[in-house]
Formats: structure tokens, sequence, C-alpha cells
């Protein structure tokens, strides 16, 4: 029976997925203009050159042995800066609502407190779950497909409620995955004591 192979994690930081990363973040402007602009067709193939480098740079990590403790940072924040940009974008030309904008941000800004939070108690960073990552999932396809109905009209009866309906079931499903956060957050940091108190060895009552 075969085993998965495992690969070490280092400290570098030029190596070649790395370097995608960064060529992939790199275009995140340039598509938020693009879209901004109504630039569908072009926003639309620097989405999918980046979708590539993203591939790209996870295959060839693994194959390289080059995995990185940067480039695992570099990955989920380029995703979750398209995700914004898209959301940006569509919601500054009325293609989507407002408050749905408003609605995926705040889950962010929610988990950043918790990030700060769990730091200050010692703790380390969530396990993603996988009902986050079903939230991306329906994201890139909803967000993508609405630019698809903005860019062919012939389409957008179609492209524009499918791409909708994607994009609030992942709006759903990160504020589900967000309530999952919060309760492995808290169970987390009441077992945790507070780094330089010593009046107590636990938070919990």
């Amino acid at each position: 029976m075969s085993q998965k192979p495992s690969w070490e994690v280092s400290d570098r930081i030029l190596t070649i997925p790395n370097v995608l990363s960064f060529v992939r973040l790199a275009l995140v402007p340039v598509f938020l203009v693009l879209l901004v602009e109504g630039q569908d067709v072009l926003a639309l193939v620097v989405l999918a050159v980046s979708g590539i480098t993203d591939f790209l740079d996870g295959f060839l990590a693994r194959r390289l042995d080059q995995v990185t403790r940067l480039g695992q940072l570099l990955d989920p924040a380029a995703d979750r800066l398209y995700i914004f940009a898209a959301l940006l974008g569509l919601g500054w030309r009325e293609l989507i609502p407002f408050w749905l904008v408003v609605v995926i941000i705040a889950r962010d800004v929610m988990l950043l407190a918790l990030a700060v939070l769990l730091a200050r108690h010692g703790g380390t960073a969530l396990p993603v779950v996988k009902t986050g990552k079903a939230a991306t999932a329906a994201l890139f396809i909803g967000l993508p497909v609405l630019m698809l109905g903005s860019a062919v009209p012939s389409a957008g009866f179609l492209a524009l409620p499918i791409g909708l309906g994607f994009s609030l079931l992942g709006a759903l499903l990160y504020w589900v995955a967000g309530i999952i956060y919060i309760v492995q957050t808290r169970r987390l940091i009441t077992r945790r004591p507070v780094p330089g108190d010593a009046s107590s060895d636990t938070l919990e009552k």
C-alpha cells in the first residue's frame, strides 16, 4: 500500500510557485479596473489567467518540492482579493445588490477580528472547514457567471439569475462557515490562558 507523499514546508521566498502567486496578486488591480470599466471579456481573460497560475503554483510547489509558508499565505489571500475585486466591481455597476457586497466582506472582517482574538490568547490559525471551501467555490462560479451575463447580453437572461443564485448561496455558506469559526474560536480561547496573565491558568470559570 503506497503512502501519500509529504512535502516539507520551507521559509523560502523566491520560488517558482511564489513568483506565480505574485503575478496572480499583481493582476488583481488590473482585473478590478477592467471590471469597473465594463470590459467584462478582458476581465474574464485576466480571471482565467489567474486561475491557471493558481493551478500551476500549487502543482509546481508539490512537483518541485517548493511548498513554502509564504505560498500557503499568498494563495488564500489572492482568492480573497479576487472575490473582493469582483464584488466591488459588480457592486459599483449595480449588477449585484450593495447589501450582498457588505454581507460577504463583513464576514471576512469578522474573521480578521477572530484571528486577532485568537492570537491574543496564544492560538494559531483555525483549520479551513469544508463549508468555507464550498462558499468560495460558489462565489468563484457565481461572480464570473454574472460577468459573463453582462459581457454577452443574449445570455444574460440565463446567466444573470444563475450567477446571482450562486453568489447568494456563497454568501449564505460564507456565514455558516463564519459561525463555525466563531464556535471554534470560543472553544479554543476558553481552554487557553492569556499569554502573560499569571492570575489564572484558564479562561474557564
